[in-house]
Formats: structure tokens, C-alpha cells, sequence
């Protein structure tokens, strides 16, 4: 094992929760890796080689060459010409992350999942008579080990936010424990860029403040988050001290996966929307990817410049399979809508209608991500 602390997270760090968060390492490249040894060791990415392919998942091979989940096909092709492209196979996905679960169960009541790939538990009762924590994450990697053939990565701390950071540290195959005692401290050593739930622009808003570490965030006051953040100034001073007292939720179902950009400047030409749209699909097809959700309905959001905004929909016959397919169906929607009068401030897309919802769960009913 490796970490910051390899003690236990026990009752004494502890007094309130015991939280693991487990992430599979490049989950879909690696089920490929597995079912074909031909593929092992090679740079592999899972989705579309198409001119409008996107990246679903890619190998660690893969990743040293800077392929990520979300990437442009042909931007990953250029900058590994040997990588290798296979279409995704979401039931076998779905089977295996069916038999992850299967696991978690056997150790903690309270399973969130966040995507077919990863989870909080929560441990606080010793379900499984280990003793600690910290022994539940060890023996919950070595049972995904014995029984799918992969490996799977964990943190282990008292709460969502730090679980997922630690278990973020040390990839592949890791496993990192942050007690209470060394909470703030470990949280204060991290790029802000590390943070979820901050994304890109609100990173380089920090940055441009001074803001480039936990220690930075903070250094600064709540009055002084406030002005520059507004209503995530106390979300943000808690993050920087390590308090986070999000509760582990089960089961609750996933309704819709979105996400939306607002525009520094109003978009004016067709070829600017069309961009746009096809930069918002990318992302949320990426989302999509994670969670193995397969949709049938597309939502386009519009904000025009003076703010009136529109929704329109259309329905596939069958579940939307790729991100070329989630775009075409976006631009059919947005066809229509152009040219535009006036421009547009903001863009959104949203896809519901999921196949099999009772086995897509979320921490909320849907899920829409703000790009900017």
C-alpha cells in the first residue's frame, strides 16, 4: 500500500465517518486489456475512430502520449499515431461493474456510485468485523482483483471530498489513507486544479487571484471568498480545511446527464454555434461514457443575448451509442434555430430517456455540469 498514512482510520481518528472511495483503474481500456491479451501493453482507446469519434476511455499506455477520455479521435490519433481504437461494449461494462458492486456490498449498507467505475462506501459500521478502514479497502481491492481480473485504485479518509483526492494519488492500483489528523494538511498540499467540483475557468480565475494551491484557498477569509465567488465562498473555505459533510447516498435514480457553456461573448455566426455545440457534446458524451448510460432523448438549450431562453428535444428510436451520434442529433436540433437574429450567450445539451434506468443510480435525480 501506498500513501500519505498507512495507518488504520479508525474509531479514535474518526469519530464521525469512515469513507472509501473506490475508482477502477481506465476501467473500459482495461476490461478490452483483459478480454484480449493481444491488446496488453499496447495504447488502446475505447470509442469512435471516426473524423467525429470521441475518446470514451484510453489505456495508461495510451495516456503517456496525452490521450484522455474526451478527446477528439483525431486529435488522439495525432498524438499517438500507434493507438489502437475499439467500439465500446457498455453491457459487458455494466456486467462487470454489476460484480464491483456485488463486493461493496459485502462491506458497507450506504453505496453511492458515481459511474459504472467508481464509488463511495461508507464503513463506519464495520460490516465486514475488519477492524478498520483501512483493512476494508484492502480486502475490497483484493476481492475486485481475484474476481474480475482488474485493479482498482482507493482512498480512504472521514469524508467524500478527501476519499476522492486520496484515492486519485496514486494511480494505478493504489490505495492512500488520510485520517483527520492530517486532513487540512493533505488537502492545503494539492494544485486547486486538483479539486473537483472546480473546473477549468473557476481554476484559472483562482489563479489569476494568486490562488494556486489548497494553501492559498486557504489563506484567504470568508468575506474575501464571497466578493470574488459569491454564493461557493463557504463551500470553498470548508474544501480548503478538509470539512466536507456530504453524506454517502444510495440508490437514488439518474434521470439525465447534461451539460451547458456560457459565452464571455455572445456567439454571432453559425460556424461559432456549431462549434460550440460540438464542444458541449464532446464533454457530456464523456460524461455519458463514464456512467455507461445509453439515451434516446437530446435536449438543446438556447440563451439568446437578451436572455430568452429556449428548449428543444428530439427522440432516437433506439439509445444514442456514440458521441458522433449525440452531436448529429444535437445538430438536427439546432438546424432548425439558425441563423440566429441575435446571439447566443449560452448552450446546453441534455440526454435522458435511459435504457434500463433502474440500474443507472446517482447521487441526484439528474446530473447537469456547468462548463463555465
Amino acid at each position: 500500500m501506498t500513501g500519505l498514512d498507512d495507518s488504520p482510520v479508525d474509531a479514535a481518528d474518526a469519530p464521525v465517518r469512515k469513507i472509501i472511495h473506490v475508482d477502477m483503474d481506465a476501467f473500459y481500456a482495461s476490461v478490452e486489456q483483459r478480454d484480449d491479451p493481444a491488446l496488453r501493453g499496447l495504447p488502446l482507446a475505447v470509442g469512435g475512430s471516426s473524423r467525429r469519434g470521441v475518446v470514451a476511455a484510453a489505456s495508461y499506455e495510451a495516456r503517456k502520449f496525452g490521450v484522455r477520455s474526451a478527446m477528439p479521435s483525431v486529435t488522439a490519433k495525432r498524438q499517438c499515431p500507434g493507438l489502437i481504437f475499439v467500439p465500446p461494449r457498455f453491457d459487458v461494462y455494466r456486467a462487470v461493474s454489476h460484480q464491483i458492486r456485488a463486493i461493496f456490498r459485502d462491506f458497507a449498507d450506504e453505496v453511492e456510485p458515481l459511474s459504472l467505475d467508481e464509488a463511495y462506501l461508507d464503513v463506519t459500521r464495520d460490516k465486514a468485523r475488519l477492524g478498520s478502514a483501512t483493512a476494508a479497502a484492502r480486502a475490497i481491492r483484493a476481492r475486485i482483483r481475484a474476481e474480475t481480473g482488474l485493479t482498482a485504485s482507493a482512498g480512504v479518509s472521514y469524508n467524500k471530498f478527501i476519499a476522492k483526492l486520496a484515492s486519485d494519488q496514486n494511480k494505478p492500483d493504489g490505495l492512500t489513507v488520510v485520517p483527520p489528523r492530517r486532513g487540512a494538511a493533505f488537502v492545503q498540499t494539492l494544485s486547486i486544479r486538483r479539486f473537483h467540483g472546480i473546473g477549468p475557468v473557476t481554476a484559472a480565475k483562482m489563479e489569476g487571484l494568486g490562488i494556486f494551491s489548497g494553501a492559498d484557498l486557504a489563506a484567504k477569509d470568508r468575506e474575501w471568498l464571497a466578493a470574488h465567488f459569491g454564493n461557493s465562498a463557504a463551500w470553498l473555505h470548508d474544501l480548503a480545511r478538509g470539512i466536507d459533510h456530504r453524506r454517502v447516498r444510495s440508490n437514488r435514480p439518474l434521470k439525465s446527464l447534461g451539460g451547458e457553456r456560457t459565452f464571455f461573448h455572445d456567439l454571432m455566426t453559425d460556424t461559432e454555434i456549431r462549434e460550440a455545440l460540438a464542444h458541449v457534446c464532446t464533454v457530456v458524451w464523456d460524461r455519458v461514457a463514464k456512467k455507461g448510460a445509453r439515451g434516446r432523448t437530446v435536449t438543446l438549450k438556447l440563451r439568446y443575448a437578451d436572455f430568452r431562453t429556449i428548449t428543444r428535444a428530439k427522440s432516437a428510436p433506439s439509445p444514442i451509442l456514440d458521441g458522433a451520434a449525440l452531436l448529429a442529433m444535437g445538430e438536427a436540433i439546432l438546424s432548425p434555430l439558425l441563423p440566429c437574429e441575435q446571439g447566443i450567450r449560452l448552450l446546453g445539451v441534455t440526454l435522458s430517456k435511459f435504457e434500463g434506468e433502474e440500474d443507472m443510480v446517482e447521487a441526484g435525480s439528474g446530473d447537469l455540469l456547468s462548463l463555465i
